[in-house]
């Protein structure tokens, strides 16, 4: 479940947010390579993480993980 919406929302999330992976992964102490790994579905953050990057952009963790149509 995660593997499929998870990548797909990230990137659109920061897209939208006008950043790329490198800037991303340094406002959250990420490297720029796990960032991109997220975003093609490569690895799954730990809960952590998830929840870090959902708080980042003021999103639940149910929409970031595809649970939720709307944030």
């Amino acid at each position: 479940w995660m593997e499929s919406e998870f990548p797909r929302r990230l990137r659109r999330l920061r897209e939208r947010a006008q950043m790329d992976r490198k800037k991303l992964g340094e406002c959250c102490g990420l490297s720029k390579c796990a960032i991109s790994r997220y975003e093609r579905g490569k690895r799954v953050p730990d809960i952590n993480t998830a929840i870090q990057l959902a708080d980042f952009f003021n999103v639940t963790l149910d929409y970031l993980c595809g649970h939720e149509k709307n944030f």
